[in-house]
Parts: C-alpha cells; structure tokens; sequence
C-alpha cells in the first residue's frame, strides 16, 4: 500500500514538474494579452488533472476514461515529448551562452539582451511544440496501424528433431480497455490465426478495467487457434483490474493459465516442457505470487524448457532453475521514445528482442497493443512467432 501511494506521489509530482516547465518555456514567454495568457494556463491545468482522472476513473467509471482518454492520453504524449524537446534545446542554448560568454568580452546591453532572449524562448517553444507534434501524430499512426509480425528462431538443445520448426505465437500487452475496443482486439486475433501456430502464448497484460465492463471488448480472444492450444500467464495490470476474476474469464474464452505450472507440449518423446508462472508484482496478493520452484517440481531435466513469465527481470530466476527460454513482455519496447531509458532501466537493461542470461535465452516481445497515450514511437506493435530449432 505505502509502495503504492509512494509511485502516485512520484508520478503526480513528475507531471506536475513537466507541465510547470512547459507553461514557463511555452505559455508565460508567448506574445498575447493576459487574458489569453489566464486562458491558457487554465487550459494547461486542465489537461494536467485530465491524466489522474482518466488513468484513476478507467475501473470506477470506465466510460468516463474511454472518453476522455483521447483528449487527455495524446496530450499526456504530447506534453511529455515536448518537454524532452524543450528541454534538449535549453541544453544546447545554455552551453552556448556558456562559451559565448567565455569568449565575448564586450558586454551586452539589459534590453537588448532581454530582447534577444524572449526572441529565442519564442523560436525555440514552437520549434519544440512542433517536434512533438510530429512525433505524436507519427506515434499515433504506428499505435494504431498494422502489427509487425516478427519471426525469431531459437534453437534448443534439447529439444527434439521431431518439434523441429514448432511454432509458438506470443501476444503480450494487449491492454484492452480505454482506447483499446473490440475492433483492435480483432484485429490481432485475425493476424495470430493467419499465421497458423503449434501454440499461441498470452504473456500478460491483456487488459485494463474490469470484467464486466471489458467483457465484450476481448470476446473475440474465445476465436483464437493452435494445435497444441493457447496458454497464459498473469500480467500486473491484471492484479489492478482483478486477477482472480480475469483469469476465470479468460479461462472461459479458451486459454489455460499456467499460474506456477507446467505442462507437456507434444507427444512423448516428441514434447517439451511448458510452464508459467505469476507476475513478478503478484507477491503480497492472496493466492498469487511467483513461485518458479513449484512449477519445476519433479522436472526431468533432460527436456527442454519455455518457460512464459511476463517480466524480463523474472529470467534471473529462470537462469537458476535451467530454463531453456523465457518469454516475456511488460516493456513495450519501451513505447515512446526517448522514455525508454527508465523501461530499460527498471527491467535491468532488459528492453526488447533477445538476450542471454547464463544458460537462459530470452526474448522480451513489444506486445501487440499499448498503455496509457496511444502512441508508440520508434516501437512498432508486435505478434512474435517464435520458431523452435533443434540444436
């Protein structure tokens, strides 16, 4: 709980730190009367409450965030961009005015330096308003465009001639709810069942509100097909919308979570070893929690091992237990660049694509849908269709 209320504290209070910089540097600077100057700053307040009420109102009133958050959630892009422009562009002049002011000798007059200066804060806020313009509504376009199917061979050594080729698809962060309908979660399903899988792994965060309000928005995850079928694992986003109660729907839709378990894929000696585990967050819900020992118990090691476990930090705990491959999720490649340093950050370096953790390999999908602003920028959407080899 005190975890909790201490990230809103952070989160509010980096917000608020943004949208103070982006008044100082766009709205007090600007040549108008001061009546448009209070219109504006009242319009700023505005949009900066709009991001707490949308994220906060999307369980209690989600029709108020699916309304509200194509207003507030693009402008929280918009502003965040902005601010990373601005804020490049002030490096640049305050590393100029230092070495200008090293080499200059002649001083310069107090109003035509005022002059000068209100004259490159003008430039400078609508070259950076521009930028993030432009960034937004490029974002916009890949967020809401066609998903990249993405092909990644793994081999594996003990994995059997006969699985040579199998197919897994992996779909992560979906996150219907807001600005993700039914038509979106269609879209995707269509995709993963034209590429005709051995088995399709959910990794997670497949949603954001509750049941009875998202129920007919990933309905037509019930369509989704594979032979050896499809498995799933929880997601944080899960815990905040009511794990217990999603995994009973999804369930019902088809998909078999594997909630600190393992199961065998194949037949006989033609199989391998499947198994799940809860999110990382999970720890301190009741029933829940990470428990990779229990899904291994009574393993025989000399089958291989894909293990689906939606934080890439998780494959610390993997690489202990001779996990052959770990799939995962959660990042978003990051979703906004350059925002991507703290994702990258927060998982330990472990943003998108493959890696090589001990004996482990792992591949962190971008996830097939998005969080908060609809907006990807320099992360595509994703389907992953891993192709399993045999070393």
């Amino acid at each position: 709980m005190l975890a909790a209320i201490a990230r809103i504290v952070l989160g509010s209070s980096l917000l608020a730190g943004i949208h103070l910089y982006l008044w100082l540097r766009l709205i007090r600077p600007a040549p108008v009367s001061r009546r448009w100057r209070l219109a504006a700053t009242l319009g700023l307040i505005a949009l900066f409450l709009a991001i707490p009420v949308t994220v906060t109102s999307r369980l209690a009133f989600p029709a108020v965030s699916a309304t509200l958050g194509w207003i507030s959630l693009p402008w929280m892009a918009l502003g965040g961009l902005t601010f990373v422009a601005l804020v490049g562009i002030d490096a640049v002049r305050l590393a100029v005015r230092l070495v200008q002011a090293r080499r200059s000798r002649a001083p310069v007059g107090p109003v035509a330096a005022l002059s000068r200066r209100q004259f490159l804060a003008r430039v400078t806020g609508g070259t950076a308003l521009a930028i993030g313009s432009g960034s937004v509504a490029r974002g916009m376009a890949e967020a809401r465009g066609d998903h990249e199917v993405v092909d990644v061979e793994i081999a594996l050594a003990r994995l059997p001639r006969a699985l040579d080729g199998f197919t897994i698809v992996q779909l992560s962060d979906l996150h219907a709810g807001m600005t993700i309908d039914r038509g979106f979660v269609e879209r995707v399903v269509d995709r993963a069942n034209r590429l005709a899988p051995d088995l399709i792994a959910l990794t997670g965060d497949l949603v954001d509100g509750r049941v009875e309000e998202l129920r007919p928005s990933v309905e037509p995850l019930a369509r989704l097909r594979a032979r050896h079928g499809v498995f799933a694992v929880t997601g944080n986003h899960e815990y905040y919308a009511g794990a217990d109660a999603w995994i009973a729907e999804l369930t019902r839709l088809g998909a078999r979570y594997l909630r600190n378990q393992r199961v065998a894929i194949g037949d006989g000696a033609a199989s391998f070893d499947l198994a799940g585990v809860d999110d990382y967050s999970a720890v301190g819900w009741a029933g829940h929690g990470e428990d990779l020992p229990a899904a291994l118990a009574g393993r025989d090691p000399a089958r291989a091992l894909v293990l689906l476990a939606h934080q890439p930090r998780q494959v610390h705990t993997a690489a202990q237990h001779g996990v052959d491959l770990q799939l995962s999720g959660h990042t978003h490649g990051g979703q906004i660049w350059p925002w991507h340093y703290i994702v990258r950050m927060q998982q330990g370096g472990l943003l998108a694509g493959r890696y090589q953790i001990g004996g482990t390999q792992l591949y962190v999908s971008r996830g097939c849908g998005y969080w908060g602003p609809p907006v990807r920028l320099l992360a595509p959407l994703e389907i992953t269709r891993v192709i399993l080899r045999t070393a």
